[in-house]
Order: C-alpha cells, then sequence, then structure tokens
C-alpha cells in the first residue's frame, strides 16, 4: 500500500500510526460527502462515517455546520485554505516579426506611401526651381544632384540617426524637407513608445484577476468539480441571495408606513454568485479532479478556468509549469480530522495532534508537498527579465536579408563592370583595326603616285583626298610629292 499512496495525509496517518500504536486500512471514496436532498443520506467520506464503515478520516475535509451536525472534528491539523482559481498560462503566440504588429498594416502603407511622394516631390521641386543647386551651377560648384534614385535615399535615411545628408538649396526643397523630418520624429516616437508598451502588456497580461472579473467575462468558461466544497459554497450563496431578496421584496412591498425606506430604483445587492452557478450549470460540472485539471491543460489559450480547493491548487501549480493560479483564496476554512460522533479516539487525536503541531511536524509537511523552489524550475518562470530572441528576431533576418541583398548587387556590379569593360576593348580594338586599314589604303595611293613619272597624266582630284585626322600627314606628303614632280 505504501508504494501505491503517498502524500500529506498518507505522512500524517504513518506518524500518528506509529505514535499511537495503531494499524490501519485505507478505505477510498470519490467524494468527501454531501447530503442527499432526496433521500435525506449522505454519500462519500461523510457518509462512511455516519453509517459506520469509516472510523476516521483524514482527508481535505473542511469543517461546516451541517457536517458537525453528524460527526465530530478534530482540531485543525492543515492552515486555513479555501476556494482559488486555477487556468492554464495562455501560450504565448511568438513571432520573429512580432514589431510589425504594433502598427496596423494601413499604418505601414501610409508611411511608405508618405516616404514616396515625398522623394517624387523633392525630385520634382529640386529639378524646376530656379534656386535649386543644379539651375545654379555657377554659385554651387559642388553639389548633391537630386535625381529620383537620390531624392528616394534621402527620404529613406531620414528615418536614420545618422540623416539624410546634403540638403536642397532651394527654399521649396528646405520646406518639404522640414515638414517631412517632422512627420519622420512623430513617427519614430510613437513607433517606439508603443514597442515598449506592447512588449510589457504583453509580457503582464493575465486574463482575470478575480472571481468577480471572471463572472463579468464570457469568453472563459468555468466550473467546479460536482459535489465539491467550491460546489456547495455556490449553491449556498446563490440560496443566501434569493432569501436576502424574497426579504427585501417582502418589506419593500409590504403595506407599512416605513415601506418607502426600502423603495429603490434597483435590488440594492449585486447577485453575482447566482449568475456564477448559472455558468457554471451551463458549462457543466466536472466529474472528479483529475478530468477538471486536463480540461483545464487541453485549453492552451486559458479559455477554461477551475474552481476548486486552493491547497489543491496550489500543488498542482508547484507541480506543472503550464498551470497558474489567479485571483484570491475567498471561502477560507480549515482542514480537520473526522470521527463519528461520541468516538472514544477523539481526545487521543487531538492531544497527538497539538503535539505535533509543537514539534513542527506540519510545518516540515508543508515544506515537502508545497515547495516553492519548483516554480523556478519552470522555464521563463519570470516574465519581467526581458524581451526575448522570438519577439525581435525578426530585426535580425532583416538585416541579414539586407547584407545578402547587397552581396547579390556587389555580384551584379562585378559582372556589368567585367561586361562594360569588355565591350569598350571591343570598340577599341575595332577603331583601331578601321586606322589601319586607311593607313594602308593612303600607303597603296602613295606607291602609285610615285611609280608613275608622268604626273601630268594623273587627275587633279588626287591632292583632294580627305583621310580623317589620324591620316593627315598622309595627305601633306601626298601633295608635296605631287608637286615636286612637277617642278
Amino acid at each position: 500500500m505504501e508504494d501505491v499512496w503517498k502524500g500529506y495525509c498518507i505522512d500524517l496517518i504513518e506518524k500518528l500510526s506509529k505514535e499511537m500504536n495503531f494499524k490501519y486500512e485505507l478505505v477510498v471514496k470519490d467524494k468527501f460527502g454531501s447530503l442527499d436532498p432526496e433521500t435525506n443520506q449522505w454519500n462519500g467520506l461523510i457518509g462512511g462515517l455516519v453509517e459506520g464503515e469509516l472510523d476516521i478520516v483524514i482527508a481535505a475535509l473542511t469543517m461546516t455546520s451541517e457536517r458537525e451536525e453528524v460527526i465530530d472534528f478534530i482540531a485543525p491539523y492543515f492552515e486555513q485554505t479555501g476556494i482559488s482559481i486555477v487556468i492554464r498560462k495562455p501560450s504565448r503566440k511568438t513571432s520573429l516579426f512580432k514589431f510589425m504588429t504594433v502598427l496596423k498594416p494601413e499604418v505601414w502603407l501610409s508611411i511608405v506611401a508618405a516616404l514616396a511622394m515625398t522623394a517624387v516631390m523633392i525630385w520634382i521641386l529640386d529639378k524646376y526651381s530656379p534656386y535649386s543647386a543644379q539651375n545654379n551651377k555657377t554659385k554651387y560648384e559642388q553639389f548633391r544632384h537630386f535625381t529620383l534614385v537620390e531624392s528616394f535615399w534621402f527620404a529613406l535615411t531620414s528615418f536614420t540617426p545618422q540623416g539624410g545628408g546634403e540638403t536642397p538649396k532651394a527654399i521649396s526643397g528646405r520646406v518639404l524637407v522640414a515638414a517631412y523630418w517632422v512627420f519622420v520624429v512623430l513617427m519614430l516616437a510613437t513607433f517606439t513608445a508603443n514597442l515598449a508598451a506592447f512588449l510589457t502588456v504583453e509580457r503582464m497580461q493575465t486574463p482575470v484577476q478575480s472571481l468577480q472579473q471572471l463572472a463579468r467575462q464570457s469568453r472563459i468558461n468555468y466550473s467546479v468539480i460536482d459535489g465539491s466544497d467550491a460546489h456547495h459554497f455556490f449553491r449556498n450563496m446563490k440560496m443566501a441571495e434569493d432569501i436576502l431578496y424574497n426579504v427585501w421584496k417582502e418589506i419593500a412591498l409590504n403595506q407599512t408606513n416605513n415601506r418607502k425606506d426600502f423603495r429603490v430604483w434597483d435590488y440594492p445587492i449585486k447577485e453575482e454568485y447566482g449568475q456564477i452557478l448559472a455558468a457554471i450549470e451551463r458549462t457543466g460540472t466536472v466529474p472528479n479532479r483529475s478530468v477538471g485539471y486536463q480540461m483545464v491543460l487541453d485549453n492552451e489559450q486559458g479559455e477554461f478556468a477551475l474552481i476548486h480547493d486552493s491547497s489543491d491548487i496550489e500543488y498542482e501549480v508547484y507541480n506543472n509549469c503550464n498551470l497558474t493560479e489567479v485571483g484570491e483564496i475567498f471561502a477560507e476554512r480549515p482542514y480537520s480530522i473526522a470521527v463519528q460522533q461520541g468516538s472514544l479516539i477523539q481526545e487521543e487525536i487531538s492531544r497527538k495532534i497539538l503535539d505535533l503541531q509543537k514539534d513542527r511536524f506540519f510545518e516540515l509537511l508543508n515544506a515537502k508537498y508545497w515547495n516553492a523552489s519548483k516554480v523556478s524550475m519552470c522555464p521563463n518562470a519570470d516574465d519581467s527579465e526581458g524581451i526575448t530572441l522570438e519577439s525581435l528576431g525578426g530585426v535580425f533576418i532583416a538585416t541579414l536579408v539586407g547584407l545578402l541583398i547587397a552581396l547579390i548587387t556587389l555580384a551584379f556590379e562585378v559582372v556589368y563592370f567585367k561586361h562594360k569593360r569588355a565591350k569598350v576593348a571591343e570598340v577599341s580594338v575595332v577603331n583601331n583595326t578601321v586606322h589601319k586599314d586607311k593607313l594602308m589604303y593612303g600607303h597603296e595611293l602613295f606607291m602609285t603616285l610615285g611609280r608613275n613619272s608622268n604626273l601630268d597624266d594623273q587627275p587633279r582630284w588626287a591632292n583632294k583626298i580627305k583621310l580623317d585626322s589620324t591620316t593627315g600627314r598622309l595627305n601633306n606628303a601626298l601633295f608635296f610629292r605631287r608637286n615636286k614632280f612637277q617642278n
């Protein structure tokens, strides 16, 4: 049996059996015990004590007035506990380009449109303004020529701390640039502030913070374990609200002199427990704690909450990193050991419980099973440490993409440069070939004229041969040679 069962209550009963020298047999019940209104019979552990099936109950059993009518409670063995709410930690949607979601898509498109429009206007103003640098080259020896590409580059770099560089010389262009810089400053400030707030709120966001918030919202469904203390708590509170409403209605409608003192436009008490119980019934109760916690874990976005015993929730939170306890504990009551009414072992167990409290035995058990150090073993236990790489990884990706584009552009530049240089070399070779052909033609013509002794028979056009500037010497030589023969 020791190999199967373990826990706080098992350690306690083992300690009592050794100290008081008795043997025990464990009996398992699926419920703590509630009164069936139809049969007026108790079920669960309470029913086992009432019927004599059990001698002692050591469990997470709370003291209630209804139970004290049929059984006896011994001094509490556990600190004050109550009812709490457990949900799954919402799985944060990580995106490498999370920073892009700070602004809506239409805002990003508007920024791009403003950049493009400003670039085009800078180009137009610099081109047609009579006071621009390119239209006053005598006044400005060295200036920045704002072509369309250069204007786009100026508008883009204006978003960086480096700035856009040299501005247009014309007043019209400077007015446009000044207005554009105001736009850039405001957009950068807005983006920076919203990015910081966006990432901070995302880390601190919790769906609900209290039972009242849980009751007022409709996104998160919630329920209780069927027949649990939490279930009975909401039923009793709903019953109390109904009783109070009936009393108020009777007084307000009663024909008495002080009826006016109770007349108000609305019922003065908020019936929130009735609304909570109605929401629980719509969702449906959970058969047991295992199913309840599994339903919580199955909702990865935290859209299901279980209202249950706070100590049990705290234990599960310590041992499961996906669970978190929200809100404050309410309806606090202690855990106590229960025995049959008039049991002879009641006083002896009470004395032993007091002795164990003096020996700080229960503190040791609390440290053993409710160990807060386990929470630190969960990944990302502290969301306030800083911004994760998953949120801003897109910034580094954008830098790498820019690097790759730069390398590809460099490759195209090298290929284009080599192609252009080869083309220039080819044109140079063609020009040299033409030049040599012309020289050969002039040389042959010169030799022909030189061999002819009767130069008077030669046509008069020989001295009018026109070659290009590279063959000017040949023309002069031909003319000189002809005159010599004539003389």
